[in-house]
């Protein structure tokens, strides 16, 4: 048979295809070996292939806090230095002038205990927010699962965190706060703010691909978040009857149990749940949200 006559065989039917398949000798399979589908639940997510590329997690994780601290007269103690300064600066202002209660606890271990997380929450959302822009000569050249990026910029913070808890346990030293066994809850609460700013901060940096207006405002929207947040003010100062609406807030339940964890003071295992619930609801939703634009990537970026 000719070649010609092979290729007009070959497009007509299924029966015609599979003659001319074997006057040419070619044993083809009736049906195709390898399907290719949209992948379902938990599936969809491939946890799997992030477990390949954890030493990529690892390396992205570790430039980033190099890179931050390259070529700095202080080097890491910018990390301690931006929570303790704004910690003076609000024990003055809102300790001092305008007598904020604390719940009895001193006013300046009070507010670097709400201040510790909420600036490795802060760091961590903006930092993974504008990750994907900032990597984006990266992204276009080589493959790897993109959810890398952001999680590496949340993870990156945690090492900020451990420097600037050294203060917080000076503090609590100098206060005479003895250690309680609530203390166990604080890992806990570091890693459900961890949780938190990988949710928040992964669904901002998919969205800050296709809108660059995620870049501007993110600034604005975090100081917003600050004043809803039980940062500077005990939840005890808001009246009973709002203490609902400040408790959708997923930092309340974890600013105010770290203080408990602290201070050996009654955990609000309800604000907790609260808390809980919305964070590791976030993290799904935004994988799922990140995953799905996550080929698109490379084109709009």
């Amino acid at each position: 048979m000719s070649e010609q006559a092979f290729i007009s065989a070959a497009s007509s039917t299924p029966a015609s295809r599979r003659a001319a398949q074997g006057a040419q000798g070619i044993g083809w399979p009736e049906r195709p070996l390898v399907s290719i589908r949209p992948r379902k639940g938990w599936a969809a997510l491939n946890l799997r292939d992030l477990w390949v590329h954890r030493e990529l997690l690892y390396s992205l994780t570790w430039r980033d806090v190099k890179v931050r601290y390259k070529q700095t007269t202080l080097g890491a103690a910018w990390a301690i230095i931006q929570p303790l300064f704004t910690m003076l600066i609000f024990t003055f202002f809102f300790g001092r002038l305008a007598r904020v209660p604390s719940d009895g606890i001193p006013y300046s271990l009070f507010a670097y205990a709400g201040l510790l997380p909420w600036t490795f929450f802060a760091n961590a959302v903006g930092n993974s927010a504008t990750s994907l822009v900032a990597r984006s000569n990266l992204i276009t050249k080589v493959y790897f699962p993109r959810m890398i990026i952001p999680g590496a910029a949340v993870l990156g913070e945690l090492v900020d965190f451990a420097i600037a808890s050294l203060i917080l346990g000076i503090l609590m030293a100098w206060h005479g706060i003895q250690v309680r066994w609530t203390i166990a809850v604080f890992p806990v609460l570091v890693l459900l703010t961890t949780v938190l700013a990988l949710g928040v901060g992964m669904l901002l940096a998919a969205l800050n691909v296709k809108y660059r207006d995620i870049h501007y405002a993110l600034p604005f929207l975090i100081q917003l978040w600050m004043f809803v947040t039980p940062v500077i003010y005990p939840t005890s100062l808001v009246p009973a009857k709002w203490r609902w609406v400040l408790a959708l807030n997923p930092l309340t339940g974890v600013i105010e149990g770290l203080r408990a964890s602290l201070f050996g003071r009654p955990l609000h295992w309800g604000a907790l749940g609260i808390s809980s619930l919305i964070s590791i609801g976030l993290l799904v939703y935004s994988a799922y949200f990140f995953r799905r634009m996550e080929s698109s990537f490379a084109d709009t970026i």
